[in-house]
């Protein structure tokens, strides 16, 4: 069983997300899925910007005092990513121009500050 303040975590985290899903489609993006789990990682939203197909990692902090939410994005999480998109796309049958773009959000609600990096890393 998960302690109080983990299930607080989780739950705020998912508001995040929610609230980026929707922040993106706002701005013309179509969300296609929430949560998508493979082995060996997670992608936070798939969305479609016309015919590419978007892999969006959602990263929060309450403050930057300890570093910005874009830089916890390191290689390792990068491939994890990278292996759990090709992992949808197979699953799916897809092949179509992809990228993928990481939401940095700051500070807490109401209050959040998005920063939209589109093509923030490739795969290679």
């Amino acid at each position: 069983m998960r302690r109080p303040d983990a299930i607080d975590a989780v739950a705020r985290g998912q508001a995040i997300e929610r609230h980026a899903e929707a922040w993106l489609c706002q701005r013309g993006l179509i969300a296609i899925s929430r949560n998508q789990r493979a082995k060996g990682g997670e992608i936070d939203l798939v969305m479609r910007d016309g015919e590419t197909l978007v892999f969006v990692e959602v990263r929060h902090r309450r403050s930057i005092r300890h570093g910005h939410p874009a830089e916890t994005i390191t290689i390792t999480k990068q491939r994890r990513l990278i292996r759990a998109a090709r992992f949808y796309l197979h699953r799916n049958g897809l092949s179509c121009p992809c990228r993928f773009d990481v939401l940095a959000v700051t500070g807490s609600s109401p209050s959040l500050d998005i920063q939209w990096i589109a093509g923030a890393f490739e795969a290679n």
